[in-house]
């Protein structure tokens, strides 16, 4: 606790410091995006949102910025619907033709690791734009994340469209009270249409969210977390340029012709469009909608005060992706629960009670992640903690407003004895064998005679599992464009296992399934053997290492951070749609170079008449 403490301040007074004659922390406030309630009287009168070219002021010291909005706004306004409310949107692409792309993007050499990382600083360093980049077209699919809605209205990647073109997208919203969020899901370039400013808040309400009370209106503020680079002029003053700086860490591999990048994180973070900015509060309880729209960062958020000192007793996290926790859990920046960790798409429903605290100013701060102490981290490295300033003050009236101990009623926990198929995929390192250099998503199916291979050998891995028996698995898809492998019927539970390979954190998304995590197991994955493709030994699970989901991941979730080393179980019922689905991960860059595949789903007696060669009714020709 001591340790995170003195980060923290060390964080903050290099914070003050190294702003000096740059970026001043916390001078604009925090901008509110305006809510949109599409008419619920007639379904075939659809909402028209319309993406348009826009000019932002990200910071006041700052010239304006070229961005795209939904509605021209960045981030677009908070789409709020009741439960049970059939809307349809028509998301209308109106950048014109002739319009530039708004991000500059480069790539920059991987410095000595006792420096900090280029994605730290703005501007270019001298690379040359990335041509190709910039001739892209306004071609954009928007995906509405967390949407229980049938395949045709997902936003499927490939089926962006251009300058005049719409997509006309029909939203059940047959859900429970949920934080939901769309952003652009184009294929191959999503990570710069979103970092453009293609992102927006949509939130269901229901009964059961009425009856709690909540604090609302102007106590209840999206906030819509995002992390930004920004180029320079020839005399190193920020221009206000939009910039996608990535480290190169492998030389152009034969396949793509391009380098390989890590993903990208910058220097500053926005926070509904701005940088660093300030909300003016009254001492009462207020309700923040959190979401991660960044492409890669993960935030390790702490609430400071005036000395840096963590604040605790006074957050409180009520919801999650899926909507309310069965009941709240304090966040208190303590030896539990040191941070607020959210990886990109994550969203958070908190509560906190400013009450008492009228003249005092609480700074949210990222804490940042390293790899190891006194080694910058090349991807998580943070040069400014700073995230947004709270400034309490004192209202006319008392907030009588109470926390209620539980939330939600309509709760139910799963467990392995409801009836369930399974599914194991395998997150491999970015060196191996016929990956490009990229990190992958291997589909696994078990191999009930493994006699008959010669092992080692390509897409062939071994796993020990706690029970102590060992299992053979072989790969059957690894590209988005390999074949079709998961066929799930409708309305049936299924456990999918994910088995990190790599050290990096894999925040992965599964598309309209609501899931709970069952827990984390660790393993011992040296027996990998990335020159290879397949495991020497078997991928063993450590005894004794099984972690149980953190108190604030006991709700409905749809994205679930995969540690290195680790296996993540998770058990969801896929139910209320059909269609052709995506699952992925969630780092934007990963996405677009291929962490993504598809799957399908189909009424269990359609599934029946299946001529796929072993997808299987309740996914029993994929069992592990």
């Amino acid at each position: 606790m001591t340790d995170i403490i003195d980060r923290a301040a060390d964080a903050g007074t290099q914070q003050r410091k190294s702003t000096e004659g740059e970026l001043r922390p916390y001078v604009a406030p925090l901008p509110v995006p305006p809510v949109l309630r599409p008419a619920s009287d007639d379904v075939l009168h659809e909402t028209e949102i319309a993406l348009r070219p826009t000019w932002v002021r990200l910071h006041p010291q700052l010239p304006p910025t070229l961005m795209w909005g939904y509605d021209g706004r960045v981030p677009g306004p908070t789409i709020e619907v009741r439960r049970g409310q059939r809307v349809r949107i028509a998301w209308t692409n109106r950048i014109p033709r002739e319009s530039e792309h708004p991000v500059t993007s480069v790539e920059v050499p991987a410095r000595d690791r006792s420096l900090p990382p280029a994605t730290t600083e703005p501007g270019r360093g001298g690379a040359e734009p990335n041509k190709d980049v910039a001739a892209l077209p306004a071609w954009s699919v928007t995906h509405l994340h967390g949407a229980q809605t049938g395949g045709g209205n997902d936003g499927w990647a490939d089926n962006a469209v251009g300058s005049g073109d719409a997509q006309l997208s029909e939203y059940p919203n047959d859900h429970q009270a949920v934080q939901w969020w769309y952003h652009d899901h184009a294929m191959n370039i999503t990570r710069w249409n979103v970092m453009a400013g293609l992102y927006g808040t949509y939130l269901v309400r229901d009964d059961e969210e009425d009856a709690l009370r909540l604090p609302s209106g102007e106590r209840e503020i999206p906030l819509l977390l995002a992390d930004r680079n920004l180029d320079t002029d020839e005399d190193g003053r920020l221009n206000g340029r939009l910039l996608h700086k990535t480290v190169i860490v492998q030389n152009p591999n034969p396949e793509t012709g391009r380098p390989v990048t890590l993903p990208f994180t910058g220097p500053y973070t926005t926070v509904n469009g701005r940088i660093w900015p300030y909300a003016e509060v009254d001492d009462a309880w207020y309700r923040f909608r959190l979401v991660n729209a960044s492409n890669a960062r993960i935030y390790d958020l702490v609430l400071l005060d005036e000395d840096d000192n963590p604040v605790p007793g006074i957050v409180h996290q009520i919801g999650s992706d899926g909507g309310l926790l069965p009941r709240p859990v304090p966040i208190d920046f303590d030896a539990v629960m040191p941070t607020l960790t959210a990886a990109p798409a994550e969203r958070f429903d908190l509560l906190v009670d400013f009450r008492g605290l009228a003249g005092r100013r609480l700074r949210l701060v990222n804490k940042g992640r390293g790899a190891e102490p006194g080694v910058p981290d090349p991807v998580n490295d943070v040069r400014y903690p700073a995230v947004m300033e709270f400034r309490v003050r004192e209202s006319c009236t008392a907030d009588t407003f109470e926390l209620p101990e539980v939330l939600s009623g309509s709760f139910r926990r799963l467990t392995h004895d409801t009836p369930h198929g399974h599914r194991l995929i395998v997150l491999t390192p970015p060196a191996t064998k016929g990956a490009g250099g990229h990190p992958e998503i291997w589909e696994m199916t078990e191999v009930g005679d493994p006699g008959g291979l010669h092992l080692p050998a390509d897409g062939v891995i071994q796993v020990t599992g706690p029970d102590g028996t060992t299992k053979t698995y072989r790969r059957t898809a690894r590209t988005f464009n390999d074949g079709l492998g998961f066929t799930i019927a409708e309305g049936s539970h299924e456990q999918w296992s994910f088995l990190n390979l790599a050290p990096i954190v894999h925040p992965m998304h599964i598309h309209l399934a609501d899931f709970q995590i069952l827990g984390r197991d660790a393993y011992d994955v040296s027996g990998f053997d990335p020159a290879v493709g397949g495991t020497r030994t078997p991928i063993a699970f450590d005894a004794g290492t099984r972690i149980p989901p953190a108190p604030n991941e006991g709700g409905l979730k749809d994205v679930f951070r995969v540690p290195g080393s680790q296996m993540l179980r998770v058990m969801g019922r896929f139910d209320g749609a059909y269609g052709r689905f995506m699952y992925h991960c969630h780092l934007l860059e990963h996405e677009d170079m291929g962490m993504m595949r598809p799957f399908v789903v189909m009424p269990p007696e359609a599934l029946k008449f299946d001529h796929g060669g072993g997808h299987g009714e309740h996914g029993e020709g994929h069992t592990g």
